[in-house]
């Protein structure tokens, strides 16, 4: 059915209504379990679903089928991205083919992202440069078939008036072209979608306009995501969350209320908006969190016709007994076993979960412009120049690195020293976190979580480092039994010490009434599929200077041939150990090579 009969049918009995967005995830464990998920939140009753077209149009396959489960399998309305990067006219014609033969009615036409690895967009032989164009296209070969939506962008209303006033005529003339609805872009200042919906109406374009409202997870999530997007945050957002930004679970509970009440002003405000679309990123208990706040779903779970559905993940589907304390609430006793996701703080989580995927949720980039990233990191000529700026990092000397948009936390301040020197070394590091042995959660450094509970971590390293320099690291990490690493390079071959396939929980935290909660882990597949996003901002980084100057190619050169590594220390209780292999083999390394001026010299550059 197309959706936008479903929003007038809705107007018609005076009805709110609602519907979710997902993401292709990148494993497929993830994927199982995300269908597993969708099914699940069909409970709360959305209209519709929509299945994003992977940014640099990577996972097209995918997403098709995920539209053909999710149509088929779940029975669920969808609709599907469909973008012109990296899509000639034949993958297009092959996408809208097979939606039609899955049932699909709806498509969210976009011009897309830079394919990975580009600064700039730019369309491919034969393909389509705006997303006028492949609205056109549609329209040339299905007619009316399709109910076609576009995207909206309420942040224009911040830009100056003649550009303001230049984008709706650019959103008028898409309408016009044949569009039925409006999804608009994540935003939390409910002002300014106001105002842009007023502009919207004021510029004659009358069909419905769907607000995508974003539920507010976590701290990190929340600093990411509006990042990202360059969300405008109201300051009393910002003053109701930061006081609690290390407690994620009273983080998300303030946020629902705060982005509750930014739907009901939308709702109340006179728009002709009866609906709200929520990008779950994949989760469910925000959305399902936001949607008991506006009484919108029932508070008590709704019983099923069986004591409980077989699970379609590959760990459930033999899975013949359970206990019988559940029988009435198989929603509880699934969401206590697949919680591992509840609080995505880490670099990487479980493999398994149906949020696991881009780091973001949609591609790879820099946070930063190219001036912005030129002003912070200079232009490296030597590898020395490079390893200096990683080790202002770690001293809070400077504020980002392309894997880090955000300054070092707090906790980091207890191992500062220790990582500087290693980067010094040769050791350019990523991702860290300190070990820690029975913390209060309500530590200011350490702490998370509920209240009067305690948490530890073990050891964690991740970084870069040239061939010769990492096997005398393995020869010393082989020597301490306590320690596992992961090596892989950009080829994606893959060597370890782990002689476990599961999971490593390196962070976890205990909790009055409640079980431990292990909000991050190490393991292969998870690292292997992050092995690729790492990589890319490396190339990100290089591409913002000029194709044949010596800070490309220093950078490529380095990303080609440095390997990346990750080292968890699960002694948890010896908060220095993990750094003492780092140091021998540094100071190995050094002294075998040349020497100038009395200097050792490292990676072909005085250190």
């Amino acid at each position: 059915m197309k959706i936008s009969k479903k929003i007038e049918q809705s107007q018609k009995e005076g009805k709110i209504w609602w519907s979710f967005e997902y993401f292709p995830p990148r494993t497929a464990q993830g994927l199982q379990n995300l269908l597993d998920r969708i099914e699940r939140m069909r409970n709360l009753g959305p209209e519709f679903i929509d299945i994003t077209w992977n940014a640099g149009g990577r996972t097209s396959e995918l997403t098709s089928e995920m539209v053909r489960l999710c149509q088929g399998v779940i029975g669920i309305e969808t609709c599907m991205h469909l973008t012109c990067t990296n899509m000639p006219k034949e993958k297009v014609d092959i996408a809208l083919r097979e939606a039609k033969k899955h049932g699909c009615r709806n498509i969210l036409a976009l011009r897309g992202d830079p394919p990975q690895g580009k600064e700039e967009w730019e369309a491919v032989e034969g393909g389509f440069i705006h997303g006028i164009d492949l609205v056109r296209h549609i329209h040339k070969e299905y007619g009316d078939y399709f109910d076609i939506a576009v995207a909206g962008f309420p942040q224009n209303m911040l830009l100056p008036p003649e550009e303001c006033d230049l984008e709706l005529k650019y959103l008028k003339e898409k309408i016009d072209a044949g569009v039925d609805f409006i999804f608009t872009q994540m935003f939390y200042d409910v002002d300014i979608f106001i105002d842009w919906a007023k502009a919207v109406r004021a510029a004659g374009i009358t069909i419905p306009i769907v607000p995508g409202i974003a539920p507010i997870q976590t701290w990190n999530g929340f600093l990411k995501a509006t990042s990202l997007a360059k969300t405008k945050i109201p300051q009393s957002f910002m003053d109701a969350l930061e006081p609690h930004k290390n407690d994620d679970e009273k983080v998300r509970a303030i946020g629902t209320k705060l982005v509750a009440d930014m739907c009901r002003k939308i709702l109340q405000a006179d728009l002709g908006i009866q609906g709200l679309h929520f990008y779950t990123m994949n989760l469910e208990k925000g959305t399902k969190m936001l949607l008991q706040e506006l009484n919108l779903v029932p508070r008590v779970e709704t019983l099923k016709p069986l004591p409980w559905r077989q699970s379609l993940t590959p760990n459930r589907r033999q899975e013949n007994i359970r206990p019988i304390f559940w029988a009435n609430r198989a929603q509880s006793y699934l969401s206590r076993t697949e919680n591992w996701d509840e609080f995505p703080n880490g670099r990487f989580g479980d493999s398994r979960s149906p949020a696991y995927g881009e780091l973001d949720g949609y591609g790879v980039s820099l946070k930063q412009t190219e001036e912005e990233a030129l002003k912070l990191w200079g232009e490296p000529k030597t590898f020395d120049d490079v390893a200096q700026l990683f080790s202002k990092f770690c001293l809070k000397k400077l504020s980002a690195l392309p894997w880090s948009d955000q300054p070092v936390s707090g906790e980091t301040s207890a191992i500062a020293t220790e990582l500087s020197k290693i980067n010094r070394f040769g050791f350019l590091t990523i991702n860290s976190q300190p070990a820690v042995n029975g913390a209060p959660s309500d530590d200011p450094k350490f702490g998370w979580g509920p209240g009067d509970g305690f948490v530890y971590q073990k050891a964690y390293l991740e970084f870069f480092v040239n061939p010769e320099l990492l096997e005398i690291l393995i020869s010393e990490l082989e020597m301490d039994t306590k320690v596992t690493y992961y090596v892989i390079n950009k080829q994606g071959d893959l060597r370890t010490n782990s002689r476990s396939e599961g999971p490593n929980a390196v962070t976890w935290g205990v909790f009055p009434g409640k079980e431990i909660i292990q909000p991050t882990i190490v393991e292969a597949i998870s690292f292997m599929a992050w092995k690729d996003e790492a990589y890319e901002l490396g190339v990100k980084w290089a591409n913002i200077y000029e194709t044949t100057s010596p800070s490309r190619k220093l950078i490529m050169d380095l990303m080609d041939d440095s390997y990346l590594v990750n080292v968890v220390h699960n002694d948890f209780k010896d908060t220095k150990a993990i750094f003492a292999p780092f140091f021998k083999a540094g100071e190995k390394y050094a002294a075998s090579r040349p020497k100038a001026n009395g200097s050792a010299q490292i990676n072909g550059d005085l250190n």
